[in-house]
């Protein structure tokens, strides 16, 4: 039989105490947040990396055909790649209102400034699918269909790999933050962020940012520099 005057143990503790969006692994919001913060700069930096090798190729082989880059480059549109890059710059700019709407709780701000974002991002693939029907109509897709007029037939066909596999891998990473921005939007409406909690938010606005920023350097890499030679 127990002693009566024995003190009783302790209940075994099922999970700790805090926010609900507070996961087991951590003590503190603030702690969640550091951590998922520096997650996503660690993955921003491998996708430095990942950009990176193409950007190199491109440098190396612009280095090499500086002219016929110039004259392959005369082949874009400079017009249609001027209003996307407006149209990312202006969906950073929503992005950023979205990451300070779930900061200062205003809830249909954020649901509103998302909705705002995944629309840009869809023109600006729109425009980029009409571009690349573009090339398809004028034989400047590489392979065996490859047609440019002049002496600078071969060079402009590297030209055009590092095109579509520069602004391709692009628009996939914009297609990819348009899916995660839906789910973002569909607990917004959910009214699951606020001043306590949105680091989903603040992070895929960092990686929203990033995909911009990239557009910021192939912009003039692909449809600007070179034009000045003649």
């Amino acid at each position: 039989m127990a002693d009566a005057g024995a003190p009783v143990a302790a209940e075994p503790s099922t999970g700790h105490a805090g926010p609900r969006e507070l996961q087991h692994q951590f003590d503190t919001m603030e702690q969640q947040r550091d951590a998922s913060s520096l997650g996503m700069w660690v993955f921003l930096v491998t996708e430095i990396l990942f950009f990176g090798g193409l950007f190199l190729a491109y440098t190396v082989y612009r280095s090499q055909y500086a002219r016929a880059f110039a004259e392959a480059s005369r082949h874009l549109d400079i017009k249609l790649g001027t209003f996307n890059t407006a149209v990312l710059i202006i969906s950073s700019l929503t992005m950023a209102l979205a990451v300070f709407s779930a900061a200062t709780g205003r809830r249909r701000a954020l649901a509103l400034f998302l909705a705002a974002t995944m629309f840009l991002g869809a023109v600006f693939l729109g425009v980029k699918a009409v571009e690349y029907t573009h090339k398809f109509d004028d034989h400047l897709v590489p392979g065996a269909h490859f047609h440019f007029p002049g002496p600078y037939a071969r060079q402009a066909e590297i030209f055009f790999s590092l095109y579509f596999a520069m602004t391709g891998l692009h628009a996939a990473h914009m297609i990819i933050g348009i899916g995660i921005l839906s789910v973002l939007l569909r607990h917004a409406r959910r009214q699951r962020y606020g001043p306590d909690y949105y680091t989903p938010v603040e992070v895929s606005g960092l990686y929203w940012h990033f995909v911009d920023i990239v557009w910021i350097f192939l912009f003039p890499l692909l449809y600007l520099i070179g034009r000045h030679l003649h």
